[in-house]
Formats: structure tokens, sequence, C-alpha cells
């Protein structure tokens, strides 16, 4: 899968959002003076906006709509009914609107400052929520703290190995318990590597990650790879076999029976 890095610098990236890579429109910002009645940020919180007196159905669901959104906290776009006098332009600060799922991103001048999700391969769609947590935890404070990240990513390769089956309580062991399965052995380096660097994270040893952000972004790929081969392929295999016709699953099993 293609990835290309959100960035002020191009006009088609992997959403920081949805995760597609698809065209992206930039828009300048200006700021407007707020008004005499509401001088200070607008904060709503669930049931502050009575919708009981708005007898036009229209504008009664288009208030609705437009308070879920500020009670949510999360940027949006607003058409105001009349203009206002702009006071100035935002200068070094621009919104990028993503055309699959049209939520913005706000930056300012090269930096991603919303949403925050960091700036690495987005989470294989086959990830349990719990990994994914950490694994987007782990992106959110890459660029802050390497050491950090690849702490997380560890942690996440060891829940990993209790979903496979294993008691999750030693990475090294369980690991061991997976090759003696007929582990893919370059699943196993890859674990291994995710050990090792995670590690030494956690406990500094030869390698030392407080600047090391290459280092700890290919963690990241390696638990996508991981994800992958352990969890991914085989059920797609297991799909494809099982969209097979029952007659031919028949089959399958006495040819089996009889080896």
């Amino acid at each position: 899968m293609k990835y290309v890095a959100p960035s002020v610098t191009e006009t088609a990236f992997n959403c920081a959002h949805c995760g597609v890579l698809t065209t992206q429109s930039w828009f300048s910002l200006n700021a407007a003076s707020k008004d005499a009645e509401h001088p200070l940020p607008t904060l709503l919180k669930s049931g502050d906006i009575d919708l009981s007196s708005i007898k036009d159905a229209k504008e009664r669901e288009r208030i609705k709509l437009w308070a879920e959104k500020m009670v949510s906290g999360q940027p949006f776009k607003h058409k105001r009914a009349n203009s206002t006098y702009v006071y100035f332009d935002l200068c070094n600060a621009n919104i990028s609107e993503c055309f699959d799922c049209k939520r913005i991103s706000i930056w300012v001048n090269d930096r991603l400052l919303y949403p925050h999700k960091g700036e690495t391969l987005p989470a294989n769609p086959d990830m349990s929520d719990d990994i994914r947590r950490d694994y987007d935890e782990a992106s959110s404070i890459l660029e802050y703290s390497p050491r950090g990240a690849a702490a997380l990513i560890r942690l996440a390769i060891q829940k990993l190995c209790k979903e496979l089956g294993q008691p999750g309580k030693n990475i090294n062991d369980d690991i061991k318990a997976l090759v003696a399965g007929g582990l893919d052995p370059r699943v196993q380096m890859a674990l291994d590597a995710v050990r090792v660097i995670g590690n030494s994270a956690v406990h500094p040893g030869q390698l030392d990650l407080r600047d090391d952000r290459a280092t700890a972004e290919t963690l990241f790929r390696l638990l996508n790879l991981i994800v992958d081969k352990t969890i991914s392929e085989p059920k797609h295999v297991e799909e494809v076999y099982g969209s097979l016709p029952a007659s031919v699953l028949k089959a399958i099993a006495e040819r089996d029976a009889k080896s």
C-alpha cells in the first residue's frame, strides 16, 4: 500500500483522519473579531442548545448538526449567513480538506497540529482495538519522544503475542514458542527486532533512541508487517477457502482423511 505522509508541500497524501491517499484542498485563514454579544469563544456542552422554539424544521436540523459538532470539540467548517469585518489574515497557518472524508486538518507552518496522530503509516486494519490504541498513541508522541514511541510498540508486540496464543508475559519466550510452532523466519526476525529496540528504549543498552526517530519509525512498519503475516494473510486465505463449494470442501476433507 502506497503511503504519502501529510505535508504542506503536497496536494495529495494519506489523510490524517481517514487514512485514504487522495487529493487535499488547501485554504488560507482569515480572522474576524467576535461580536459584542459573544465576545469569548463559544464552548457548548450537551444539552446547552434548546431547539424547541425553532419552528422551521430545516433550520432546527441545521442548528442541531452545528451544535453536535461544537459539542464534539473538533474543528469544522461553518458558513456564516452574514459577512463580518475581517481584521487580518492569519499568516503561516493553513487548512487542508480531504476530498474523501471532507474533514479538515489544521497546520502552522509545516507542522500538522490537528489531528495530532503523528506521521507514521496508518495501522493495519486487522489490528485489534487494544493494539491499535498503543499504535496510535506511539504515533502521536513519535516527534517528541522516539524512545517512548518505541516502548509503546514493544508493548503492542507483547499484546500481539498473547493474541497469537502465547502467555504474553515474556516476549522472548513467546517468540521462541511461535518459532517452534512454525512461525515464518522473517516474521521472527521482525519480532526480535522490535523486542530488542523497544527493550532498549525502556532499559538503555547499546542502542540510544533519544534522538533516533528513524529507528523508531521502522518499528511501526515492522508491527504492520507482523500483523499482516500473522493475522491478515491467514484471514484472507481462510475467507477464500471458506468460499469454496461445500462439495469441494467435503472432497478435500475426505482426501486428507485418507492420507
